[in-house]
């Protein structure tokens, strides 16, 4: 069973990289844990889901800008001195392969949206072509009604997966690191994941839905076969991945799948993001909570919940990766 955390990983069954895999009961076991968790997330007594389910993101990522002012230049920090993000690299080159069950594999970290991506409104508004159709190269991303940006809070998250996975052996590249202007377009962001040749891509958001609406969720691609996309090859790994990180998640913050989103399995496939159509590799995207409510904006501002978030993600993306 893809979830259950008291079998460690059986080498002799590792599947072949970018195989897809017999999914099991997952998707039950999400539930299961969802309900457990339920209690210490704030329970099922929020206010119902937003019509049409969350907000999207103008350019193709699953996240919004606040309508709102535009977050302020510096607002990387969380209310308290919780957001301060974690030490950046300076660069997004691969790191430094260790020894460990990782060893070998290459995975990609894409921090949802550029910190400087607001004061480029031209650049980022640019249309690109992500298979079914063209939409904008990138967005602000969302953030805290205390003004926590997305933007801060993917990198904090990313850093601290980063170093977990490192321990583990991984290589490890970022699609940005803080080290650019703007972007880069979803496109590029799948181009980087793809010439990598990496066994997982993980792309870590954090949502912009209306108050109320709490929880995480996983979002695997659609069987997309158009244009520049074709998405055939990633689906089934796709979708296993997602499932491991549903679950790991779950149990590492105690946060239930999303009230909005998914049916409260904590998963949500889309054909409409770019990130995930032009991608020839297995790749998610994750949203960690939603920063417009104020339950799951107290959890994405803590320092200590990140690390507990990079922690379920890290467990699940191992767990993926050595079968």
């Amino acid at each position: 069973m893809p979830y259950d955390l008291n079998q460690p990983p059986s080498p002799q069954h590792r599947p072949s990289r970018h195989a897809p895999r017999a999914r099991g009961g997952a998707l039950l076991a999400v539930a299961a844990l969802a309900a457990a968790t339920l209690s210490g997330c704030g329970g099922p007594g929020g206010a119902a889901p937003a019509p049409g389910g969350s907000a999207q993101g103008a350019g193709g990522t699953p996240s919004v800008t606040p309508s709102g002012s535009a977050p302020a230049a510096g607002g990387s920090r969380a209310p308290g001195g919780t957001g301060t993000p974690g030490p950046p690299s300076g660069d997004a080159k691969p790191s430094t392969p260790g020894r460990g069950p990782l060893a070998g594999r290459v995975v990609v970290i894409d921090p949802g949206h550029n910190p400087g991506n607001f004061r480029h409104a031209r650049e980022i508004n640019r249309l690109v072509d992500i298979g079914t159709n063209r939409k904008e190269c990138d967005t602000t991303g969302t953030a805290t009604n205390d003004g926590y940006t997305e933007a801060a809070f993917t990198l904090d998250v990313s850093h601290r997966l980063r170093t977990l996975l490192e321990k583990q052996g991984a290589t490890v590249r970022f699609t940005q690191d803080d080290d650019r202007p703007f972007g880069p377009c979803v496109d590029e962001r799948a181009r980087i994941g793809n010439e990598a040749a990496a066994d997982a891509v993980v792309s870590i958001h954090a949502d912009g839905s209306g108050s109320g609406n709490r929880g995480f969720h996983v979002i695997h691609p659609a069987l997309v076969e158009r244009g520049a996309a074709d998405t055939r090859g990633i689906v089934g790994p796709s979708r296993e991945l997602a499932e491991r990180i549903a679950g790991k998640f779950v149990r590492a913050t105690g946060s239930a799948p999303s009230n909005y989103v998914g049916g409260g399995t904590g998963l949500d496939e889309r054909g409409d993001l770019g990130g995930l159509n032009l991608s020839t590799v297995p790749k998610v995207f994750i949203e960690c909570g939603n920063m417009r409510d104020a339950k799951d904006a107290a959890l994405l501002t803590s320092s200590q919940w990140r690390q507990k978030a990079a922690q379920g993600i890290a467990e699940g993306i191992g767990s993926y990766l050595l079968g």
